[in-house]
């Protein structure tokens, strides 16, 4: 289990991926953290398959720990379900010794960060997730928030986590859907950092899931480094496909797709605006609409979806600075850049496009 490293700033810390490693979570932990207590926020689905498992091994490694669970799905991610973990957390007597453990998907790794960013001004966090989207995206980079009435993940913090820890064997019990959605950011970062992995994953083999991912967190990893906090444009070409992604989600209530699913709608739009803007050749908007395709991810909308509702929602998202779209294009499959001379107009196009 050699792990990547992922340096943030000043601060560097291990993702451990590779099969069979749940029950090791305690150890691995133990080689990093000393505080007694901590607690294993997870939702209710996810609890029921893993966290037997990751209580007993850190039992096992020394430590107490307390179950705290919410309802699956993204409604569950608001500063209210916050205050209550934290509430649940002084209740079984968790002090600014102890750590938590974010085992579940990127709903639960964004609210299980955002709450040990603020308990006691800031406590450890263990990243186990347990989905495809999560291993490869959102379990690293310190991203942690809640979404409000206006928008997705507007109210947060960044909390890089302690340790990383993807057991690719949690990833079989996934629903299709599930399964599905975390190729929408695999997708995405071959499409602005890696063309050869693109080609790879034309020949996708699920044997080659751990070297998958693997790759796919090499990649976020190299541009966080360069840029923890989203102040140089470098972290930003991870945003590809997320500006009408989010507003997709939020169009919909956060009920009608999945995270990755909007995604994917959304790298649909912005490969669109790439062939106007950027020069992307129409064979290779061609090849990644194919490739979303591919994973069962849907690259068009239904027909009575309310698009007035998308072009509303994005004007709330926090890559629109000082009234100015901050858009990720791409000129080429492997490489990305970001751009402020796309406008409404053409995310207007572009949406009633899908």
């Amino acid at each position: 289990m050699n792990p990547v490293i992922v340096r943030a700033g000043a601060q560097s810390y291990d993702v451990v991926v590779g099969s069979q490693i749940l029950g090791q979570t305690g150890a691995l932990i133990r080689e990093k953290l000393r505080g007694p207590g901590c607690a294993i926020i997870s939702d209710d689905n996810v609890a029921a398959l893993f966290a037997q498992a990751v209580s007993q091994s850190l039992t096992n490694a020394g430590f107490q720990s307390v179950l705290i669970t919410v309802r699956p799905g993204e409604k569950s991610k608001t500063m209210s379900e916050a205050e209550t973990i934290c509430g649940r957390m002084i209740a079984a007597g968790l002090d600014r010794s102890s750590f938590v453990v974010a085992l579940g998907g990127g709903m639960v790794g964004d609210l299980a960060g955002f709450a040990s960013a603020i308990y006691h001004r800031g406590i450890p966090c263990v990243q186990v997730p347990t989905t495809l989207l999560a291993q490869v995206d959102s379990s690293i980079g310190g991203k942690t928030a809640v979404n409000v009435a206006l928008g997705k993940n507007l109210v947060g913090a960044w909390h890089q986590p302690a340790l990383v820890i993807s057991d690719v064997d949690a990833l079989a019990s996934l629903p299709p859907r599930e399964w599905s959605q975390g190729f929408a950011e695999i997708v995405k970062h071959a499409v602005i950092r890696d063309a050869e992995m693109f080609e790879m994953l034309r020949r996708f083999n699920r044997a080659d899931l751990a070297t998958l991912v693997r790759r796919n967190l090499e990649i976020k990893a190299a541009i966080v480094a360069t840029d923890e906090r989203e102040t140089t444009g470098e972290r930003a070409l991870l945003n590809f496909g997320h500006t009408v992604g989010h507003a997709i989600e939020r169009a919909g209530a956060y009920q009608t797709f999945l995270h990755g699913e909007a995604v994917s709608l959304g790298i649909a739009a912005a490969c669109e605006i790439s062939v106007r803007k950027a020069g992307l050749p129409e064979a290779e908007r061609q090849k990644i609409v194919e490739a979303l395709r591919a994973f069962e991810l849907p690259t068009r909308l239904p027909a009575d979806f309310p698009r007035e509702k998308i072009l509303e929602a994005i004007r709330f998202d926090k890559k629109f600075a000082r009234g100015e779209v901050r858009f990720v294009v791409v000129p080429a499959i492997g490489s990305a850049r970001l751009v402020t001379d796309v406008t409404m107009d053409d995310i207007t196009i572009a949406v009633k496009q899908l």
